[in-house]
């Protein structure tokens, strides 16, 4: 391809993660552009219908939302990482739409109000993990030994836990051996650590401590 990658980022997004996980693994060169959210400016809008990151600019063209990011880097650049087998494709895209829910599951404990609202957001994220145990491979990936974009997904998602682990042990992730030994297999894979800037766990205890939520009030104690 030769029309110029421009990715339109937010540090701490993980759905822009995504995104330069699989360009990384794809060895696509591409540009990164920061943008402030809570700042928006009249660029990214204008090419942003839904004021969300990430933001692929291919050219002068603009696609929009993650999921079609990653569909469309599967059909236009080299090293697949979706499975050959239709079926299998299938199924991945599934567990890819059950990373973005357990996403919008963890934005709803770190949002929680108070204690009650905390620990009924830590119940569900820990019965989605349980369901994601009991059929992780994790031999060292989630369905063996390639790398895919059910990977790229959730080593996002597993990003959280390491500032989270730092605040108070929650116990969603125990007791499943499986997750964490893709855990930490996702956490030592190169294109998945230089997802982030090296600041990423400072700007994300910050973002926490602006939440007035519960895990607030938690890292202050923690960090007393």
């Amino acid at each position: 391809m030769s029309d110029r990658l421009r990715l339109i980022s937010h540090k701490l997004c993980p759905y822009v993660q995504r995104a330069v996980i699989a360009l990384t693994e794809k060895g696509v060169a591409f540009e990164r552009v920061d943008v402030d959210l809570a700042n928006k400016p009249d660029w990214f809008l204008a090419i942003s219908p839904l004021g969300r990151t990430p933001v692929l600019r291919v050219g002068d063209t603009a696609i929009f939302e993650s999921a079609v990011i990653l569909e469309y880097l599967e059909e236009t650049q080299p090293r697949p990482l979706h499975p050959s087998s239709p079926l299998r494709r299938a199924e991945h895209r599934g567990w890819i739409e059950f990373g973005s829910t357990v996403l919008s599951d963890i934005a709803g404990l770190y949002s929680a109000p108070d204690e009650a609202a905390f620990r009924a957001k830590a119940t569900q994220l820990e019965a989605r993990f349980a369901r994601l145990e009991a059929c992780v491979m994790a031999a060292p990936w989630f369905d063996g030994e390639d790398f895919s974009l059910v990977d790229a997904v959730f080593g996002p998602v597993f990003r959280y836990f390491d500032v989270f682990d730092e605040i108070g042990d929650f116990r969603i992730l125990a007791g499943k051996p499986k997750l964490l030994r893709w855990r930490w297999s996702l956490a030592a894979r190169p294109s998945v650590k230089s997802a982030v800037s090296a600041d990423y766990p400072a700007l994300l205890r910050d973002f926490l401590n602006r939440r007035n939520s519960w895990i607030s009030q938690l890292q202050s104690r923690a960090a007393a």
